[in-house]
């Protein structure tokens, strides 16, 4: 048995959860309302304040969409009561970033500034010059738009210039040496 599948789910206070026909589950909470269609096959229960996900057979493809089912609704209950958020860092000399309404400008170096606009229902803070952080209720895209602004300038192995996310680690690596 899938041990992550098979574990239940509780609901906090003020979320609530329906499950329509089909697997089409609704979680609604203080942060706003999520909603996503699950695999039809999986038997989704919700009784006295708890949800519970159990596959119908163990075929291979059941099994894995069990664990995933269970973490889609866990991820999307937590996102509505607490939400997410992903913490990047500009490193380098003369790159930072600005916010201006919707708008994210980052200068990494290039010729012109990176311009990039929030998503709908994801939300950017600038903390300082070289600190930025991406809220927002939806995991996944909380992760995406993280990802996507990393990409614009990925860090370096050499003097680990670019943007990171707050706890990744860097593996450096040693510069050329001169001649002997």
């Amino acid at each position: 048995m899938s041990r992550i599948g098979r574990m239940p789910i509780a609901v906090p206070a003020g979320v609530t959860v329906d499950i329509a026909e089909n697997n089409k589950v609704t979680v609604k909470g203080p942060k706003g309302t999520l909603e996503r269609a699950l695999a039809p096959e999986m038997e989704i229960k919700q009784e006295d304040g708890t949800i519970t996900v159990s596959r119908p057979n163990d075929l291979k493809k059941m099994k894995s969409l069990h664990g995933l089912t269970r973490t889609l609704i866990n991820n999307m209950i937590i996102g509505v009561s607490q939400g997410y958020e992903k913490v990047l860092e500009i490193n380098g000399v003369g790159y930072r970033g600005a916010k201006q309404g919707k708008k994210l400008t980052l200068s990494l170096g290039y010729s012109h500034p990176v311009e990039m606009m929030d998503p709908d229902g994801i939300e950017t803070v600038m903390d300082g010059q070289n600190k930025i952080i991406v809220k927002g209720i939806d995991k996944e895209k909380v992760g995406q738009y993280a990802a996507e602004i990393r990409e614009k300038r990925a860090p370096e192995p050499y003097k680990g210039k670019g943007i990171k996310y707050a706890d990744e680690v860097i593996r450096r690596k040693v510069g050329k040496t001169g001649k002997k």
